[in-house]
């Protein structure tokens, strides 16, 4: 629906819907999964270090790629590092697995979120600043949420429902926001983009089952994992390397979210497919 809106409309501006997913949607989807599934402090470490384990392990085998490609093995390797957990992430796990689902996935993403301000700013600019992390919502909520978790608080039902309302809207709209800027996104070196984007989604989901085989995870904590290490670029790469690295780096960013995005759309149905039949 996004991308068909934004070719209908290539000026409708995503500015309010990106600004209410930041600082409303992604926040009250973090609260409402983190506070109302029984996850505990636990599990959410747990899978933090498991994806931030994968982000090291794609961090070598991106730069190999890089290095083949002779490109900037700085500015672009959070295209392929940092995948789409959120916007597309949650949604599939969600779909996937129901509510439990839910829980892990925003624990992958809470994490690959703090890599985006940190890890990712410091490569586009290569130069670090705590600044993006102190101004991010999403954080400052992802610490509320784990006092109530680590505490064993139980969230007040008005709060529960609100961010059960609120979250559940985000989800819609920031796919209708994906689709839009892929709208406006432009290959502009599909070969490079084409390999780049196969190490995306192609060994994504490679490293993710090796690591599911490694820690012996089982049932849909595995299959959730699965799903998330094997999504595409995130959007949110194109976003700092719009504010912090030049424009050919943007370009080369740009076509490889596109060409990761729309691979995915052959890749993520057979991931989904194989996680719900091995590990549900």
């Amino acid at each position: 629906i996004g991308y068909w809106y934004g070719k209908k409309d290539p000026k409708f501006n995503t500015k309010l819907i990106t600004t209410f997913a930041g600082n409303f949607g992604l926040p009250a989807i973090i609260f409402y999964s983190l506070t109302t599934t029984n996850i505990s402090i636990e599990l959410f470490l747990r899978f933090s270090y498991y994806i931030t384990l994968y982000v090291l392990i794609f961090s070598i085998i991106g730069l190999i790629i890089l290095k083949i490609l002779n490109k900037d093995i700085y500015r672009l390797l959070p295209p392929l590092i940092l995948p789409n957990t959120g916007n597309m992430g949650i949604p599939l796990c969600l779909f996937a697995f129901g509510i439990k689902g839910l829980a892990i996935a925003t624990a992958i993403t809470s994490t690959i979120l703090v890599l985006h301000f940190s890890l990712g700013i410091l490569l586009a600019s290569r130069k670090f600043s705590i600044q993006p992390l102190i101004k991010c919502v999403p954080v400052y909520a992802i610490i509320f949420s784990l006092f109530f978790v680590y505490y064993k608080i139980p969230a007040p039902k008005f709060l529960e429902n609100a961010t059960f309302l609120i979250g559940y809207s985000a989800i819609f709209l920031v796919l209708v926001s994906l689709g839009v800027a892929l709208s406006k996104l432009k290959v502009f070196s599909f070969k490079k983009a084409l390999i780049s984007s196969i190490g995306r989604v192609i060994l994504g989901p490679i490293v993710g089952f090796l690591l599911i085989k490694y820690f012996n995870l089982t049932g849909f904590a595995a299959g959730v994992l699965l799903i998330q290490c094997s999504m595409p670029s995130a959007v949110l790469n194109y976003l700092v390397a719009s504010v912090y690295s030049p424009k050919k780096i943007i370009d080369s960013v740009a076509s490889t979210i596109v060409v990761s995005t729309l691979m995915s759309f052959i890749t993520i149905p057979i991931v989904v497919f194989f996680a719900l039949k091995y590990f549900n």
